[in-house]
Formats: structure tokens, C-alpha cells, sequence
């Protein structure tokens, strides 16, 4: 049983994150190589705006700031459950090769098959999600060692290389390509945040809908698979099934969101970390608090960017880079 007095504090971060989401937002919204003032935000939301306020405000900056946010939950969730499934405080969709998987099967994608302009938006997470499961499978497989399960250093080792050379895959692969193709896929590779417009949200919007609920509702399976195994055996866990169904939720959930983001790493690694430090460890306490975190910083991290250089910005996969490897360096020698 969870003390009461743990419920409220979740309950006033929760409120606070909240707080910064919609405060950053709005900042948001005014920022950028078109500002907008301020006092004219609530007009222009009325439809009271001119048609140059409306087109920057509905088309450009709304769209963009709901797929930071969407993109940000995925990936905190991501993180999340690739920590609980494997022990391994280190463990980030983007530092274990999930996101490179996916940006390899998007860069064939993209590069040698028909694009039909219709599809093409919603088929982008498929594809990604078919390229991260295999780069998790083989992951999976290389960590893994009878009778001792997966090693965490092994597996953090092992995704670090497969990472690096599924990077490698896909500068290969735009070697020989169309310049305009090769364009897109090296602004992917630094996490431009791309699919700004609302039929991306649409396409991503639905893995999130039914995977975010679903992990809450896999928390207390996650708690038991962080004991040893005998104990979680012990209390009638089915390791291997739980481990493989959280492990393809996790991927879903990068993939989803990497799809439509490009490259963006150690959100998944920060996002969880920073929640455990101010509710606890229970998962069912600090996912939630983990998911408005991802979110804010994601979304924090490219309002930043995108203001610190005229026209295009700084990409947000940049910034979190900046901001996550140093921790990740800290959480590496500290374990």
C-alpha cells in the first residue's frame, strides 16, 4: 500500500509539471523567427487574429509544441519500462540502438520505396517500429545469458554498438542518394523536430492513447521484475512473457515517437531518473510523473533551440544531447 502522504507529494509535482508545461507553451508560442506578442495570443486563439497570426500560431507553432509534448511522454515511458524490464539505470531507447533500428528502416523506407503522399505519415511508425523490434530483438538476444538473464552492462555495451553501426548503416545509405532524401535523413539523424503539422500528431496520437495506459496498468509487474528473478518467479511472475510484452511496448513507443521527431536521445534516460528522485521508485508512482517530465523537457529543449539560431534553430536532439550525455557520463561512473 502506497502512504498517503507519498500520493500527495506525486499529486503536487504533478501539479507543478503542469504548471511548466503550460507556461513553456506559451512562451512557445510567442518565440520564434515570426514572434507573437503576447497580449495578442488569446485574439488570435478566438479567431480574432490577422491571417499571417493564425497561419504562424495554427499551423506552425501549435502543431510543433503537441508533437514535442506527444514525442516526449513516448519517449519517458520508452526509457522507463527498458529500465525496469532489464535493472539497468543506463538504459535509453536512443543509447541502445532502439532509435537508430528505427531511423535504418526509415531511411530504406524512405529512400527505395514508393511514397504515396497519403500514407506515407501513418505508415512512418510502422516502419520504424518493424526497425527498432529488430535492433531490440538482436539486442535482446546478445545480452542474454542461460540461466542468468540479461546482463545490464552487457546490454548498454552491446546497444552502444549496435547504435554506432546502425549509424553507420545509414550514412551508407545516403551515400549514393538524391540530395534533397539525403537532406531529410541527416536532419533525422540530428533531431530536427520534422513532422510539424497536425496529420503527425494524428499518426502518433493513437500508440499513445492505448500504450500509455497500458504500462500504468503493467506497473506493479514492473516493480517485481526489478527483484531478483527467484523472487519474482517466486510470486508467480511469467518473467520471459512480461520481459518480451513490455519489451515491444517500449519499442512501439520510441519507434511511434522517433518516426516523426527524428534521432532524440536521453529524454528516456533523464525523464524517468528525475522522477525516481522525487517520488520514489514505485512505477506506478513516477511514470506519471516521468511522462510530464519527458514531455516538458522535449518541448523545453526545442523552444530553446529553435530560438538560438535564425532561421532553422538548433535541433532538439542537439540539445538534449547536451544536456543528457554529461549525465549519462555521471550515471556510467557512478555504476
Amino acid at each position: 500500500m502506497i502512504h498517503p502522504s507519498v500520493v500527495k507529494k506525486q499529486r503536487l509535482y504533478m501539479i507543478i509539471l503542469i504548471i511548466l508545461i503550460v507556461a513553456t507553451t506559451i512562451i512557445s508560442m510567442g518565440l520564434g523567427y515570426t514572434s507573437l506578442s503576447y497580449n495578442r495570443l488569446i485574439p488570435i486563439l478566438l479567431g480574432e487574429g490577422t491571417f499571417k497570426e493564425e497561419f504562424v500560431l495554427y499551423s506552425i507553432r501549435l502543431p510543433r509544441i503537441c508533437i514535442t509534448l506527444l514525442a516526449g511522454m513516448a519517449l519517458a515511458v520508452s526509457g522507463a519500462i527498458l529500465q525496469g524490464i532489464t535493472r539497468n539505470d543506463l538504459a535509453d531507447p536512443g543509447m541502445i540502438g532502439l532509435n537508430s533500428g528505427a531511423g535504418v528502416a526509415i531511411s530504406i523506407f524512405f529512400l527505395y520505396f514508393p511514397i504515396d503522399v497519403g500514407s506515407f505519415i501513418y505508415m512512418l511508425p510502422v516502419v520504424a517500429f518493424l526497425g527498432a523490434l529488430v535492433a531490440a530483438l538482436l539486442i535482446y538476444l546478445f545480452s542474454y545469458t542461460k540461466g542468468s538473464g540479461v546482463q545490464p552492462v552487457r546490454l548498454v555495451l552491446i546497444g552502444v554498438g549496435f547504435s554506432m553501426a546502425l549509424a553507420g548503416t545509414m550514412i551508407v545509405l545516403i551515400s549514393s542518394s538524391e540530395p534533397q532524401k539525403v537532406d531529410f535523413i541527416a536532419k533525422w539523424l540530428a533531431g530536427t523536430i520534422w513532422g510539424t503539422d497536425w496529420p503527425f500528431i494524428l499518426a502518433l496520437l493513437p500508440w499513445l492513447i492505448i500504450l500509455l495506459p497500458f504500462t500504468i496498468y503493467k506497473a506493479n509487474r514492473l516493480d517485481l521484475l526489478n527483484l531478483s528473478e527467484p523472487t519474482a518467479i517466486g510470486v508467480g511472475v511469467a518473467i520471459e512473457r512480461e520481459r518480451l510484452v513490455l519489451l515491444l511496448t517500449a519499442v512501439a513507443l520510441a519507434a511511434a515517437a522517433v518516426s516523426v521527431t527524428g534521432a532524440i536521445a536521453f529524454i528516456g534516460l533523464l525523464a524517468p531518473h528525475i522522477a525516481k528522485a522525487l517520488v520514489g521508485p514505485r512505477h506506478r508512482l513516477f511514470i506519471p510523473i516521468a511522462i510530464l517530465i519527458g514531455g516538458w523537457l522535449l518541448l523545453l529543449a526545442d523552444t530553446i533551440g529553435r530560438n538560438l539560431a535564425d532561421p532553422e534553430g538548433i535541433a532538439a536532439g542537439i540539445m538534449t544531447a547536451l544536456i543528457g550525455a554529461p549525465y549519462f557520463i555521471y550515471l556510467l561512473l557512478k555504476n
